[in-house]
């Protein structure tokens, strides 16, 4: 699976049937949820037949298709017709923290997600465009808020329960072989930038959207369950070499004002009165995409390799002091932060193939590696973070859809905002911890059950919970260190 996989993620609805749900299964599980890959216009005409003449051939069809509804009694076909690709799809988890925590107990929270895309050439006979809308509807508790109090949350689709928009943009392609397209619209830059493909297995959040900016940007910045408006620009100068750039709105709320999730529910509201967001992202991968290689043991093993940054206009508040030059932890002090002008942050990316079989090329072994620092610690309350894993394609033999994975997050506290840990401590008199570092572990195992219905068990374990976070229920205390069980479903409609 992991040669298809390599290119394929990226080419969005460009995909058959067979790799609809080989591309989706590879990602449904991302930290922060997957661009849906859907069947292109042509592959939707042919979904397998008889599927909504009769229970007996509903039945048959199921395990054959990628989707439990097939061709959806004949709508998939009806919408390729004018170039509309549609692809629902449902991921539901219970997870429980057993020990630590603030309090211990399990939540269920769930997700659904629509996509619906039209490709221009076939609805009007537009060469190279394509138009995209998703929404979400998001259901159930959040067990990171509710028992854990951690910086990084325990999976990617927690979030306020609502129904809103959450993508809705327009892509044009120019040039021969895809070698310059742009992309104008409501995005959610988790789905481009940043992305580690082998961290897409993971449960927690941050294995998608990192903690850096998920702390350090206004409202968590422009990525699940939020975007925001802008430009993107992809080009690639070389078979190997992309570049990704883009200029967003700076908050995904008018004037940084407030949880942008409660502010803007639906998610349409589109402010643009605030700053500025750039992002530029340098990206090398072998194979490159599009090219099929045919591995043999002489063959290099497959790579990724991505350097870029971010620069946020806004205007940030200061963690430590105030406007006069007093701690903000001072009785005396006014309480207005000290504002400072504009937040920036460099990362890298690396996926590495280490291994792979002689004898069954999809079983194979890679490793991730997702640095992300900023200087400014000033302004931010996390000025490092990092996440790195290993995964396995097909475990057990013959197994090649399903995947092991086992990896780590780190968030550092920065000097500035333990420093006021410091100062609270001091002028209360009284004991308050001094924040450091947070770091998990999670280890987890996605079993394909059929070509639309995944199952996948999780563990995860939370050192230095918030990074050493007071515990509201057992003074003098800090939040004790978190196991969390988990199991995920992720079906395709």
């Amino acid at each position: 699976m992991s040669k298809r996989l390599f290119g394929a993620i990226r080419s969005l609805g460009q995909i058959g049937a067979s790799g609809v749900a080989a591309t989706l299964w590879a990602c449904t599980a991302l930290a922060a949820p997957p661009t849906i890959a859907i069947p292109s216009a042509d592959e939707a005409d042919n979904a397998p037949p008889g599927q909504g003449s009769g229970l007996f051939d509903f039945m048959a069809g199921l395990d054959r298709s990628g989707t439990l509804f097939g061709n959806l009694w004949g709508l998939r076909p009806w919408l390729a017709q004018y170039g509309i690709t549609l692809a629902p799809q449902e991921t539901s988890e219970v997870l429980g923290n057993v020990t630590g925590g603030t309090r211990r107990g399990a939540d269920y929270d769930g997700l659904t997600q629509v996509l619906l895309q039209m490709d221009t050439q076939r609805a009007f006979g537009w060469h190279g465009g394509t138009f995209n809308v998703s929404m979400l509807q998001i259901h159930g508790r959040d067990l990171s808020t509710d028992n854990l109090a951690t910086l990084q949350t325990a999976s990617g689709i927690e979030a306020d329960r609502a129904t809103r928009l959450w993508e809705l943009w327009y892509q044009q392609k120019f040039l021969d072989a895809d070698r310059l397209d742009i992309r104008i619209g409501q995005q959610s830059l988790d789905q481009e930038f940043m992305v580690s493909q082998n961290a897409s297995y993971f449960v927690n959040t941050m294995f998608g959207w990192p903690m850096l900016p998920s702390a350090d940007l206004p409202g968590g910045g422009p990525a699940y369950p939020l975007s925001a408006l802008g430009l993107r620009v992809r080009a690639r100068p070389a078979d190997s070499l992309t570049v990704l750039a883009g200029v967003f709105n700076g908050s995904p709320v008018a004037n940084n004002n407030g949880d942008p999730q409660r502010v803007n529910p639906a998610g349409t509201s589109f402010p643009l009165n605030g700053g500025a967001l750039f992002i530029a992202e340098i990206q090398y991968a072998y194979p490159s995409l599009g090219t099929l290689v045919t591995p043999d043991q002489g063959e290099p093993l497959a790579r990724t390799y991505k350097l870029g940054f971010w620069y946020d206009t806004e205007r940030f508040a200061d963690l430590r002091f105030d406007n006069t030059g007093q701690s903000l932890a001072n009785p005396l002090s006014d309480g207005i932060p000290r504002s400072h002008g504009g937040n920036f942050a460099i990362y890298a990316v690396a996926d590495q193939m280490i291994w792979r079989s002689p004898a069954d090329p999809d079983r194979n072994v890679n490793v991730f590696f997702r640095p992300m620092g900023t200087p400014l610690g000033d302004r931010n309350l996390i000025d490092f973070s990092l996440n790195a894993g290993l995964t396995m394609h097909e475990p057990i033999w013959l197994r090649d859809d399903d995947t092991f994975a086992i990896g780590m997050g780190y968030a550092k506290i920065s000097g500035r905002a333990s420093a006021l840990d410091q100062d609270t401590a001091y002028f209360n008199a009284s004991y308050y911890p001094v924040r450091g570092s947070e770091t998990y572990i999670e280890a987890t195992y996605q079993y394909q059950a059929t070509p639309w219905l995944q199952l996948q068990p999780d563990v995860q374990y939370v050192f230095h919970p918030g990074g050493g976070v007071l515990d509201p229920n057992n003074p003098g205390h800090r939040v004790k260190n978190e196991a969390v069980l988990g199991f995920r479903t992720n079906i395709l409609f």
